[in-house]
């Protein structure tokens, strides 16, 4: 069965992990295991920070969304801003890689999302926002008799 939830809210840091609750708990009725929930929330956490501090220049007053979608054991969670974008993805996807290095920040985001996801896409122009699109296979659990 196919299942959809849309969440929009203020792009404050508290909220982050509000989104990353909410994901969770709606994927949650897949059953996946303990550590493929850990990994979605990571990546919701990740990308919602994204947004905030990257896209937003942690500045209130602007809104971050996102759409989950299960189906089957599929999860695809789309997380968008309309903040400034990425000028370079690729270079934005390279591990150690921050735009802002006086945050001391990780660099870590988009590699974090590349290996807990299975498919990511990221859409970003400058001036019009940043899309992260990321789905997940969850396994298939197996009912013992």
């Amino acid at each position: 069965m196919k299942n959809e939830m849309y969440v929009e809210f203020s792009s404050v840091s508290e909220n982050e992990a509000f989104a990353r609750v909410t994901v969770g708990s709606f994927v949650a009725q897949l059953d996946p295991t303990m550590d493929e929930l850990t990994e979605i929330k990571t990546v919701v956490s990740e990308a919602v920070t994204n947004a905030i501090i990257h896209g937003y220049n942690n500045e209130p007053g602007h809104y971050v969304s996102i759409s989950c979608v299960l189906d089957e054991n599929e999860v695809e969670i789309i997380i968008k801003d309309e903040g400034v974008g990425i000028g370079n993805v690729d270079e934005a996807r390279q591990p150690l890689y921050t735009s802002k290095p006086e945050l001391e920040r990780s660099g870590m985001g988009f590699t974090i999302i590349e290996n807990f996801m299975d498919n990511l896409e990221i859409i970003s122009l400058p001036d019009n926002g940043t899309t992260v699109h990321m789905k997940k296979q969850l396994s298939k659990k197996t009912v013992s008799k």
